[in-house]
């Protein structure tokens, strides 16, 4: 079973898993958010369907499109990137900026790329504007979950951010 956490919140008790890698649960009033879920970050067996699925970006290490259609059910709503989008056709696209709320939980989702990190000079591993990292407003409390990323200037922007994920 994953490592669990829980954490108070106005909108009622919050409940991390990590699951592996950069996959995460977290659970609060029967509400299941799942990040990046991949089988081969750890099991999902025995875990509940998702409410919400954020996807950052389209690499197999956090794009698993058989388990997301094994964690969907009536209803389970999927954010992601564009490119994410190419492959999982029910996703609502999220491009840096954009806001959304689902089911109670703000969602914002925010640069993830990389500077210094490259293929080969000029072709970084997540470009800009390619992938997305999200911050999630659950009642009093901001999550940051960062997506593969560097330290980029976009990130002194962020507030009041109550607890940070680097993935």
């Amino acid at each position: 079973m994953p490592v669990s956490d829980r954490f108070n919140t106005t909108a009622g008790s919050l409940e991390i898993k990590f699951i592996g890698h950069a996959s995460l649960m977290f659970t609060v009033n029967n509400l299941t958010i799942y990040v990046d879920p991949v089988r081969s970050s750890g099991s999902y067996e025995g875990l509940p369907k998702a409410d919400l699925i954020m996807i950052t970006h389209e690499h197999g290490d956090h794009l698993d499109a058989d388990l997301i259609k094994t964690l969907q059910k009536e209803g389970t709503i999927i954010l992601s990137s564009a490119k994410v989008a190419e492959s999982i056709q029910s996703a609502k696209v999220m491009h840096p900026g954009d806001e959304n709320t689902v089911k109670g939980i703000g969602v914002k989702a925010v640069f993830a790329y990389n500077i210094k990190n490259e293929r080969v000079p000029g072709q970084p591993y997540h470009p800009r504007g390619v992938g997305n990292g999200y911050v999630l407003t659950i009642g009093d409390k901001k999550i940051y979950v960062a997506g593969d990323t560097e330290n980029i200037p976009e990130m002194a922007e962020l507030k009041n951010i109550y607890m940070l994920f680097c993935l």
